[in-house]
């Protein structure tokens, strides 16, 4: 698969960004990894929060590589993508996506089901890509890392 695969299946749309759209994702993603690190947040409250902070952190980083998520199914894309921009390891992605579906379980359909392990890997995750996707866009997009 490639990007401009997802282009002809409708799957991405391409986009201009700007320095100050990766600045203001990156800047939600922050405010997530502190919001999810509050004493006392349910293990639910802090894996959402978490998943926000690495699905802002991923938005950036595809927005650099010059592309937007379509509306349909945008946060699995999203994380998708980082196998191209971050060229995340598979296992990786599949363990976001794993966490992603249990953030859906838990707000949607069963409230409780999230572990403290599984809040604590999304945060972990989060951080993880978050910083990478910094240190991705200086190395690959300069252009674009002038506010962040």
């Amino acid at each position: 698969m490639s990007f401009s695969l997802w282009l002809e299946k409708g799957w991405l749309k391409e986009h201009k960004p700007t320095s100050r759209e990766i600045a203001e994702l990156l800047a939600v993603a922050d405010r997530s990894l502190k919001d999810c690190q509050v004493s006392g947040l349910s293990n639910e409250g802090r894996l959402d929060m978490a998943h926000n902070a690495a699905l802002q952190s991923s938005a950036a980083a595809l927005a650099a590589a010059g592309y937007r998520a379509s509306r349909e199914a945008y946060h699995y894309y999203v994380i998708q993508s980082l196998s191209f921009t971050l060229q995340l390891e598979e296992h990786i992605i599949r363990r976001l996506n794993k966490l992603r579906h249990k953030r859906n379980v838990s707000d949607y359909e069963r409230p409780g089901v999230v572990t403290e392990q599984e809040a604590q890997e999304m945060v972990e995750l989060a951080k993880q890509i978050r910083q990478q996707i910094e240190e991705w866009i200086r190395n690959n997009h300069p252009e674009l890392a002038g506010e962040m």
